[in-house]
């Protein structure tokens, strides 16, 4: 049961980035006007940039709960 709730949340938090627009207001703006291809790009640099922050929260906050899970047994 773990597993698959485990699986679950991995497989959305992989797949729901892909739908998002990770661009502010102004980023939006230019981007419509330089064209659909070079928002594209735009919106894929934002979401890669936003990946290495993510990914190390993400570890910090596993092995925090990793400790305090070996502190509680």
């Amino acid at each position: 049961m773990k597993r698959g709730i485990v699986f679950l949340v991995v497989a959305l938090t992989l797949v729901l980035p892909l739908a998002l627009q990770a661009q502010c207001s102004i980023c939006t703006k230019t981007a419509m006007q330089l064209g659909e291809g070079p928002a594209k790009g735009l919106n894929g640099g934002i979401l890669y940039l936003m990946s290495a922050p993510l990914a190390i929260m993400g570890v910090i906050g596993f092995r925090w709960w990793k400790r305090e899970k070996q502190v509680s047994q």
